[in-house]
């Protein structure tokens, strides 16, 4: 995975949404922590469990990475997607 050099600036908090026992979860997790020592950024991990409305919210359809309130992808770590967020924002 790469990113352009406009994603490594200020840091910036990227929120998962998911579940502690989610395997695609912790891949993507994992796939942003790859990303972390190049980019500035922090990894806030919210377990909808914790939360009805965010349980009816996002039901089955985690991990769910958001920034901002704008959400990058579900699913899997769209590093594409992430790179043009990054790109828009700096």
């Amino acid at each position: 995975m790469t990113l352009s050099k406009s994603a490594i600036e200020s840091p910036v908090t990227l929120v998962v949404y998911g579940r502690e026992e989610c395997h695609l979860c912790q891949n993507m997790i994992a796939d942003l922590h790859e990303l972390q020592g190049r980019l500035h950024f922090q990894i806030k991990l919210v377990d909808i469990d914790n939360d009805t409305e965010l349980t009816a919210r996002y039901g089955v359809r985690i991990p769910v990475l958001v920034v901002d309130g704008e959400e990058i992808c579900h699913y899997h770590l769209n590093p594409i997607a992430l790179d043009a967020y990054f790109a828009r924002i700096r």
